[in-house]
């Protein structure tokens, strides 16, 4: 396409140059899942570290899903994520992550497993005042093949435990990432998406050898 007609400006060339669009330079590009159950502050961690306006599908809480969703625990829960949550972050070293974060309820499980399809890993989300609500997402995660990390989110009123007796509770592989934050704070929310992100580079195998150059 001739750049009079592409609507992007040409440059002295004449090509059309690539203002607003990704530089040339090597990127590792993640797409990882942020899981957990409902209430557990996926959104939010979503919203705290991406550097993108972030894409949110979240609907008011009524009387008659009471019983299905039982906000007792959480008075200031309003609404909830029916579909997705998606954002982008950059970290040092060109790499991209995707986050996709996904409903809680196991009746959206359909929906979780297109919206895991392609992700290299899932960040856990937990509450220690329901640490037993963790149990079925991280089957529902070890059932897509994804390695994953666990983030114990902390909330005012949440018990603390140390990470030895919260990695024995949550019968935890010895290599699976356990990590503290609290999804509010930025730092604190990216040491839990390094740690996730680590441990997805660490058990992907090496990128092949690139082919000898011909005569």
């Amino acid at each position: 396409m001739d750049s009079a007609h592409s609507g992007r400006p040409a440059d002295r060339t004449g090509r059309a140059s690539r203002v607003g669009y990704l530089p040339d330079r090597d990127q590792t590009l993640m797409k990882l899942v942020v899981a957990g159950p409902f209430g557990v502050g996926k959104t939010t961690l979503i919203r705290t570290l991406s550097e993108i306006a972030t894409l949110h599908t979240e609907e008011a809480m009524t009387e008659t899903g009471a019983p299905v969703d039982d906000a007792a625990l959480l008075p200031g829960k309003r609404t909830t994520t029916v579909a997705v949550d998606f954002g982008r972050l950059t970290l040092p070293g060109q790499v991209v992550l995707y986050l996709f974060g996904t409903p809680g309820q196991r009746r959206f499980f359909p929906l979780w497993q297109d919206i895991a399809r392609g992700a290299l890993g899932a960040l856990v989300l937990a509450d220690t005042r329901r640490l037993a609500d963790s149990f079925e997402i991280m089957d529902m995660v070890e059932e897509q093949g994804l390695p994953y990390a666990v983030a114990v989110n902390g909330f005012p009123d949440a018990p603390v435990h140390s990470v030895d007796v919260l990695r024995a509770h949550l019968d935890l592989h010895p290599a699976t990432p356990l990590v503290l934050c609290d999804a509010r704070e930025r730092r604190s929310s990216l040491d839990a998406l390094i740690a996730l992100a680590e441990h997805v580079l660490h058990g992907l195998p090496p990128a092949p050898d690139p082919a000898p150059e011909g005569p």
